[in-house]
């Protein structure tokens, strides 16, 4: 119930209460008054009864003096005694229009009556003594008629008396009851009252609105330091101060979807700022190690409920390899083929779940979390794949999907633009019908080692023997394909102990960092010999077999680094003097 209409009923049931208290009041007073006018009137009758009998009596008294004595002052005072009861004669006609009951009325009837009686014989007495009969005046007097008349008014007296008092007590007694029972409602009706009023400030101050209010005035404080947490209590109501209550839960829940806006803001921005970062970085990256480094350092700081690889294909094949992980993933395999992925075949995101209506690429081999997969692409073409896991059931938000395409379009193009500068790097410093390291390359490698003068080095330089014919007989495609023959012989027997450079026409350089002269000796026989055992056809046609000159020189021993090639030089031009297929090694170093 509302505190208004509360305070309403409460206002009109003390108007109420007050209307019949002083109601009760009223007629309390008005019985009180009746009570008085009883008594009263009892007062004047019981005088005026008492007055006729004390009357009578002094008009007898004067007119037996009288006729007793003849003093005319008795006979003047008997009349005027006479004249006083013709006065209460008319005071008994007043008095029974307006108080006494029709039976004391007879009796005042009576008591008049008796009085005329003796009044009668009391002036035929006087007349009798003033005709000179004074015996017998005297006789009428104090005779027995006289006395019973006189003693039959006094009995009635009594009997007015007694009758006005009984009556009269009645009223008054009747009159006090209506008194005290009006006095008695009308003081319940003020201590009802008073307890109304009490009953309404306890009630409706204290339970229904001071309290409330104490709670809300804390609640109020603490939302107002932006302590959400706090609980608003509802209790139902459905008044002011329930609906302040909806109102303050209004509030508090306002703050609360406010701080949570405010706290994905606040997220959103970071995951922002950290993209923005990790974008920054990867278009600095050298290379696919620093890029795979980057981004998984960075992919769990931006969405740290995700774990992932990020793959990237191999060159010029159809595999997929995990060049970095975080945050533990465990359902895909690191490595499989472009055709284990949906995403991959599809060229579009693919979301894989164990209880979804889709297919599962075939590379999720734990089929027990959400795994997304999104291609990178550049320029049209697939160059990896970013892998994510997240929980069943925690599906990534639209802006967490677009995030995350923007993040693998940026990769993927870091990755492409790694690859193609691979690719530019790699057609700079590689003889591009070999594969072999340059000429460049092979100046780059010697001023490296010059920094070094101490660490022992091995050149070989090496000539395919007679290589003209191989181009006169059979062509140029014939004689490239000799020197990729050669190449590869020469990659597979220096291997790890050195680098194989072409250095120019069908020249080749073999640089072995840290190898002795014994060692350089060796290498250079088993080149010889590779080469010329191996069998070398052409087009379906066994072509002649293909010799190799070299001249050897090793550093410090031999020279400095920076004169070994020129001492390997001169010492292939002894070998192809000396009959060709054989190797040599330099014995006149440069003197400084």
């Amino acid at each position: 119930m509302r505190l208004s209409t509360i305070t309403h009923l409460a206002y009109a049931v003390t108007l109420v209460l007050t209307a019949i208290s002083a109601s009760t009041f009223i007629l309390s007073a008005r019985s009180a008054s009746q009570e008085r006018t009883a008594i009263q009137q009892h007062l004047e009758v019981d005088d005026l009864a008492e007055e006729l009998a004390v009357i009578a009596e002094s008009r007898t008294d004067e007119a037996r003096l009288y006729v007793m004595r003849g003093d005319e002052q008795h006979l003047a005072r008997f009349y005027v005694d006479d004249d006083q009861e013709g006065h209460l004669e008319g005071s008994i006609a007043k008095l029974s229009g307006i108080g006494i009951s029709p039976e004391e009325k007879a009796m005042f009837d009576r008591i008049r009556n008796a009085a005329d009686a003796i009044d009668a014989i009391e002036k035929d007495a006087i007349s009798t003594y003033r005709a000179g009969r004074q015996s017998d005046a005297q006789q009428a007097l104090f005779g027995d008629e006289h006395y019973r008349l006189q003693t039959e008014l006094l009995k009635q007296v009594e009997e007015v008396r007694a009758s006005v008092i009984a009556r009269s007590q009645f009223a008054v007694d009747a009159a006090k009851a209506r008194s005290d029972f009006f006095g008695n409602i009308a003081k319940s009706m003020l201590v009802l009252t008073a307890l109304m009023f009490l009953a309404v400030l306890y009630f409706v101050l204290s339970r229904r609105v001071a309290l409330p209010l104490i709670r809300m005035s804390n609640v109020v404080t603490r939302l107002a330091r932006q302590e959400y947490d706090v609980e608003v209590l509802d209790d139902g109501r459905r008044d002011e101060i329930g609906e302040m209550n909806h109102a303050i839960q209004i509030f508090r829940n306002n703050g609360l979807e406010r701080e949570r806006l405010d706290a994905e803001r606040r997220k959103d921005q970071r995951m922002k700022d950290l993209m923005l970062q990790m974008m920054h970085r990867v278009q600095a990256c050298q290379n696919q190690e620093e890029l795979s480094d980057v981004v998984s350092r960075f992919m769990p700081q931006i969405f740290p409920d995700a774990p992932g690889h990020l793959f990237i294909i191999k060159e010029q094949g159809s595999t997929l390899q995990s060049r970095g992980q975080w945050l533990d993933p465990l359902a895909s395999e690191l490595h499989f083929s472009i055709d284990d992925c949906w995403a991959l075949r599809r060229g579009r995101p693919h979301l894989s779940e164990p209880v979804g209506d889709d297919v599962i690429c075939h590379h999720i081999h734990m089929a027990q979390n959400s795994n997304l997969c999104i291609p990178l692409t550049a320029l049209g073409d697939i160059v990896g794949l970013l892998y994510l896991e997240t929980a069943v059931g925690n599906h990534t938000s639209q802006a967490d999907r677009l995030y995350f395409e923007l993040l693998a379009e940026n990769v993927g193009l870091a990755v492409a633009n790694l690859q193609l500068r691979q690719r530019l790097v790699g057609m700079a410093k590689r003889d591009a019908l070999t594969g072999l390291l340059n000429r460049r390359s092979l100046d780059e490698a010697l001023n490296r080692l010059t920094e070094n003068p101490g660490t022992p080095l091995a050149c070989l330089m090496i000539d395919i023997d007679y290589f003209k014919r191989f181009n006169d007989q059979f062509g140029h495609d014939a004689g490239d394909a000799v020197m990729q023959y050669v190449a590869r012989i020469l990659l597979e027997v220096v291997g790890e102990r050195g680098e194989v450079f072409r250095f120019g026409g069908e020249e080749f350089t073999v640089l072995l960092p840290g190898t002795t002269e014994i060692d350089a000796e060796n290498v250079a026989e088993r080149l010889r010999h590779a080469v010329e055992r191996a069998p070398l056809s052409y087009r379906g046609r066994l072509l002649d077999p293909v010799t190799i000159s070299l001249g050897i020189s090793t550093s410090p021993q031999g020279g400095t680094i920076s004169s070994v090639l020129e001492q390997a030089d001169r010492a292939l031009l002894a070998a192809k003097r000396n009959g060709r297929n054989q190797w040599i090694k330099d014995e006149m170093p440069e003197q400084a």
